[in-house]
């Protein structure tokens, strides 16, 4: 029998212990960032606004329900202000139609929350004037 039938034939049975018995091998399965996301009662998950088009997991991980999300908007505002307002726009009538709030942490953090959590919050309204963004 040549060497390379030998190394197949080796690598083709099964391993087996000290004793004679064969091994069966056992596989730990790791949750994905989804499962723990859906595991969790309440995730508090950052996001950064470089383009409009970054609005979109944001909007949707709000959709889940279980979500508050702590936006950095100082990429997009210093890009184009006009995108900003439409992505706070679009942010604002989600948490509108989920019943949740929005409200400005600091200048370029806008903070969103499900109807599960409320913010406490003294001035109601974000506003984009001159490149300024006033809560």
């Amino acid at each position: 029998m040549g060497i390379f039938s030998q190394l197949k034939e080796k690598m083709s049975k099964q391993p087996e212990d000290d004793f004679g018995e064969e091994i069966h091998e056992e596989y730990v399965e790791l949750a994905t960032d989804e499962e723990i996301e859906t595991s969790s009662k309440i995730i508090v998950r950052p996001f950064t606004l470089d383009f409009f088009e970054d609005i979109k997991p944001v909007v949707d991980a709000m959709r889940n329900g279980n979500t508050i999300a702590l936006i950095n908007i100082r990429p997009l505002k210093e890009r184009d202000i006009n995108e900003l307002k439409r992505a706070v726009d679009k942010l604002r009538k989600t948490t509108d139609a989920l019943e949740g709030e929005i409200a400005g942490f600091t200048e370029n953090i806008v903070i969103a929350t499900p109807s599960s959590a409320r913010i406490h919050k003294i001035k109601k309204s974000i506003e984009v004037k001159n490149n300024e963004v006033s809560f």
